[in-house]
């Protein structure tokens, strides 16, 4: 406690700390804990006993009270508020870091309701599950990435890379390559990894997964990993959970490529095309998907029964493999997340969120999530010639990834003999 500063002598007298007869004391030092006996002692000798000791004991309390707000913090606190890196943040929050909308909320329960769905006992038990806890939306955010987006220069465009916990060599070769953290011309690049936990059919213990997040989370500072099953019925998850996460930590963030951890990216190309669009309008680009209808054979993985699509037809979308939208339409979209039931194909999830907000999404010749034919040809073309003009092909395995990446930018790579894409 200063005790040349009035206002907090005023506080102590407020508390009945201390009396008129310390501050007149108090003009013999400058703080109390210098020699309380002596103010005390001098000027209220006619004090009795216990009056005497509740006083003492009040002015320590004081003094222990100072003496804990003035001692030297850990380095951790004296850190000033982290800045970024090119390769991001590299310690973890803790979840009272957490703002409220990413905050846990009590554990969601299975709804026995769903039970009396039609024909609820001859669904696959995957889709039973689904429809038991269809209504749980709010994950528990086990790693998060809180400074990914701090800085003046802001964030042009956020990489946002679907991804499953035992998938660490495509992110790395991700990091090494298309999702770089860098500067492109002034204009800034972020990348993030959306993860759940090790679902049942992952072959590595699920503790040693953990343990793998955890030392890239640490290291790198892009995951965000949330407390749900990484399976592919909770894709849709990945999506509704980022779009909270953009509002509370990346609000700012001017375009979003959203694709998988097996997609191949042009980043300039991307960037190029991107520097035209207003951020603050509508976009939501990709390969478009029109006239696509739901499976109804039980035994394939996009499998939907009449009971959670009745219709015959799904509103228009774009590939999950790989699409771009504007900060304005990301926005929109978590709006109208908000009242859409989940569904288990988390791109045509995403075109019903479209049609809610009153969006429709467009095509881009440039995104190719089923990868790049030549005409004639029976595989698809891995000449680097062919992808100089792309910005997003599906899909790649780690190793043709970094060849790509490496051919791309070589200095002797030449393309005179004017190959066509198709």
């Amino acid at each position: 406690m200063d005790w040349s500063d009035s206002s907090q002598v005023n506080q102590a007298k407020a508390w009945g700390v201390i009396s008129v007869c310390e501050i007149k004391g108090l003009k013999a030092g400058p703080r109390l804990w210098m020699s309380p006996f002596y103010f005390t002692l001098r000027h209220c000798r006619s004090l009795d006993p216990k009056t005497l000791a509740c006083l003492l004991v009040g002015v320590s309390f004081l003094a222990l009270q100072q003496w804990f707000l003035q001692a030297p913090r850990s380095p951790q606190e004296e850190r000033s508020p982290q800045e970024e890196t090119p390769e991001g943040p590299t310690d973890a929050p803790t979840a009272a870091a957490l703002p409220s909308v990413l905050a846990p909320g009590p554990p969601c329960m299975a709804n026995a309701s769903a039970n009396a769905t039609a024909d609820f006992e001859q669904l696959p038990a995957r889709i039973q599950d689904f429809l038991r806890y269809r209504h749980c939306r709010h994950f528990p955010l086990l790693w998060d990435a809180p400074a990914k987006c701090a800085g003046g220069r802001g964030v042009f465009l956020l990489l946002a890379v679907k991804s499953a916990p035992a998938h660490y060599e495509r992110r790395e070769l991700i990091r090494r390559t298309w999702g770089q953290e860098r500067s492109y011309e002034g204009l800034q690049v972020r990348r993030l990894f959306l993860l759940g936990t090790p679902g049942p059919e992952d072959e590595a213990p699920a503790e040693r997964l953990a343990a793998l997040v955890a030392l890239e989370a640490r290291e790198h500072g892009d995951v965000l990993q949330w407390a749900f099953a990484d399976t592919f019925l909770n894709l849709t998850l990945k999506h509704v959970h980022l779009l909270d996460w953009l509002a509370a930590r990346c609000p700012h963030a001017r375009f979003l490529l959203s694709g998988d951890d097996d997609v191949f990216v042009h980043t300039a190309n991307v960037l190029r095309f991107l520097r035209a669009q207003p951020p603050g309008r509508h976009l939501f680009s990709g390969q478009l998907m029109q006239g696509s209808v739901p499976i109804r054979d039980s035994w394939s993985k996009y499998f939907v029964p009449p009971q959670l699509f009745p219709g015959s037809v799904y509103p228009v979308y774009c590939s999950g493999g790989g699409f771009l939208l504007s900060r304005a339409t990301a926005r929109a979209l978590r709006w109208a997340a908000g009242h859409t039931p989940l569904f288990p194909i988390d791109d045509a999830y995403m075109g019903m969120c479209l049609e809610r907000a009153g969006l429709e999404p467009s095509g881009h010749e440039g995104i190719r999530p089923f990868g790049v034919q030549l005409p004639g040809a029976r595989q698809p073309s891995f000449d680097p010639c062919m992808y100089r003009q792309l910005l997003l092909v599906h899909r790649f395995a780690p190793y043709e990834m970094l060849l790509m990446w490496k051919a791309l930018h070589s200095p002797t790579l030449s393309c005179d003999r004017g190959h066509r894409v198709s």
